[in-house]
């Protein structure tokens, strides 16, 4: 059977970033088992034959209506699919999907039936958003890095920018590129649409969200600039937990340092 992927190098290229970033996070440790969802907007890589392409299964609910939505089409991890697996057959163990007309449900269209993740629902809702922002924001991805996920069992750790602070004090390189910082969402149910709002909210404001004992979410232009995100944040907590596990408290950069730093890179205050 031909897939989808034959004869388009846009479409391959950015699902084959998918795979690499699917290697990378089971390679550290973030992704046990089934854990963790990418989802990619590939509407632009679409051509007139892909759009005739007849659906594979029965149209299936999203649980939310997203009218930005309406024709567009993704490349999603599928449900119970591991990441090793997906780094190694992308479009045995993710599909793509073309959201109804109805803006409320999907069908795939490629290459097999797999149903997207159980999170499907968190995933294109932060999408539907991003649509009406008009930003280059393409890619989702959530997984859960283990540093983290471990600092999100302390209520300290959980008030409002204590660990963006504490994160961006540990290496320069934090604040340069995650200049946002992380947001935080309290616990709430995985795949829930109120855990996609909670995350939407704090998406205005940070470039990463944690989500409380259970892993974080990035959005950004493709998957690997997600993974880049989240890849500095985790860096800067093992740095803070190494310090730790050596018997101190480390001082962090200063906050004169900072300043100096948000001045000369021309990062948000």
């Amino acid at each position: 059977m031909k897939s989808i992927l034959e004869g388009r190098p846009g479409l391959t290229r950015e699902v084959n970033k998918v795979a690499e970033v699917a290697g990378y996070l089971w390679q550290k440790g973030w992704a046990e088992r089934n854990g963790g969802n990418i989802t990619i907007n590939v509407t632009e890589f679409v051509d007139d034959e892909i759009r005739q392409m007849p659906a594979i299964t029965e149209p299936k609910p999203i649980g939310a209506t997203l009218p930005h939505l309406k024709g567009c089409y993704f490349f999603c991890k599928g449900t119970q699919k591991r990441m090793r697996d997906l780094a190694r057959w992308p479009m045995e163990n993710g599909s793509i999907i073309r959201i109804c007309d109805d803006c409320a449900s999907y069908v795939i269209i490629a290459d097999q039936p797999v149903i997207p993740t159980s999170e499907v629902a968190a995933h294109l809702t932060v999408h539907n958003t991003l649509i009406a922002e008009g930003g280059k924001k393409k890619a989702t991805v959530h997984t859960h890095p283990i540093e983290l996920v471990a600092m999100s069992h302390t209520n300290k750790f959980l008030e409002k920018d204590v660990l963006t602070n504490l994160l961006w004090s540990m290496i320069p390189e934090t604040k340069a590129f995650c200049p946002r910082g992380l947001g935080i969402v309290p616990y709430k149910m995985a795949g829930s649409v109120e855990l996609a709002e909670a995350t939407l909210e704090e998406l205005k404001d940070y470039d990463v969200v944690m989500w409380e004992k259970h892993g974080v979410f990035a959005a950004d232009t493709d998957a690997m600039d997600a993974f880049d995100q989240i890849d500095v944040l985790t860096k800067a907590a093992q740095i803070y937990i190494n310090a730790r596990c050596m018997g101190f408290e480390p001082d962090g950069m200063s906050e004169e340092q900072m300043k100096e730093m948000t001045i000369a890179y021309n990062l948000p205050k």
